[in-house]
């Protein structure tokens, strides 16, 4: 009997049927491919026997997500941990692998938690030229009894030679007035004054606490257990990829980098070793088309967790009893 779900449950949900429908749509090339070919294109596979049909120079932006370095189930797909070392090794692989397919300018970002941060820095090393890290807030889970809460990851920025498109203006955070100093003709100083409050535009640092982790009442939530958020991933491609650019995920999951890309007007290229996965990513590709808004950003503008306008204001405590 199917599991009953909550009506404001908006996880991904595709009928046995449409499953079919889309497995049957899936591709695994065979054979070298153009840029166009891979242009908005989600491969079933792994991508170290794909990446051999992928042209050279011909992506933009990387987005390296590979499993971290944790006993992990990908549905069916199990991950074991293995030695700090021999996980740098399989890091240096991907990289050696993928760098014949980035251009001279293109950027990529490496992900992580504090497990395998270290051995991500290492490998890049040895192959780009490391920019800057990047560390988010992940707010999941209760915590534990013996150690800290984990509650942030790494990304490390990286590019493959010295030019290189960064957009610093397109990832400004719109974050509210604490302090609303004013000239002494009473005019905000460098703030404005909205319907909405008062609210300053601010340059992204390489600390994000403005993201949310995608759960079951939000439309972009999915089963898959490592699922990024889809405004996570708009910055790192806002940042560093050129309209109409190139975004290759080898790792695609869920298929949350091809998604955010084309709302974003960017084209993707996914490949995904399991099936099912890529079939949920052909979904969303599917929704995006018809509900291409990404939470967080609205009107090409990144607000601060839970302030963007049209969200509605949650009920206090308070009031919440009384309608019990």
């Amino acid at each position: 009997m199917p599991v009953q779900r909550s009506q404001r449950n908006q996880t991904l949900s595709i009928s046995p049927e449409e499953m079919e429908m889309l497995r049957a749509g899936l591709h695994t090339p065979d054979r070298a491919l153009s840029e166009e070919e891979i242009s908005n294109r989600v491969f079933s596979g792994d991508f170290f026997s794909i990446a051999e049909f992928l042209p050279e120079r011909s992506v933009d932006l990387l987005i390296l997500d590979p499993p971290y370095n944790l006993d992990k189930d990908f549905n069916g797909f199990k991950f074991s941990r293995i030695s700090d070392g021999d996980y740098q090794e399989y890091i240096e692989r991907c990289l050696q692998r993928l760098l014949p397919v980035l251009k001279p300018s293109a950027s990529v970002y490496l992900c992580g938690d504090w497990h395998c941060t270290a051995a991500l820095y290492a490998a890049a090393g040895k192959y780009l030229k490391i920019r800057n890290r990047i560390t988010w807030q992940r707010e999941k889970g209760r915590g534990a009894f013996h150690n800290w809460k984990n509650c942030t990851e790494d990304i490390w920025f990286a590019t493959v030679g010295n030019e290189y498109y960064f957009d610093p203006d397109a990832v400004k955070i719109r974050r509210k007035v604490i302090a609303p100093y004013k000239h002494r003709d009473g005019q905000p100083k460098d703030w404005e004054v909205t319907e909405e409050g008062n609210f300053r535009m601010t340059y992204a640092s390489n600390f994000w606490d403005d993201i949310t982790v995608p759960y079951w009442s939000m439309p972009e939530n999915t089963e898959h257990p490592t699922q990024k958020p889809e405004k996570l991933i708009a910055k790192l491609i806002l940042a560093s990829c050129p309209e109409n650019g190139l975004v290759l995920d080898p790792f695609l999951g869920s298929g949350t980098s091809a998604v955010v890309a084309a709302k974003l007007k960017r084209r993707y290229c996914g490949i995904e070793l399991n099936a099912d996965y890529c079939c949920w990513a052909l979904k969303r590709l599917e929704l995006a088309a018809r509900f291409p808004r990404i939470q967080g950003y609205y009107n090409g503008i990144f607000w601060e967790r839970n302030s963007e306008p049209g969200r509605k204001p949650r009920k206090k405590a308070a009031e919440r009893t009384s309608q019990l």
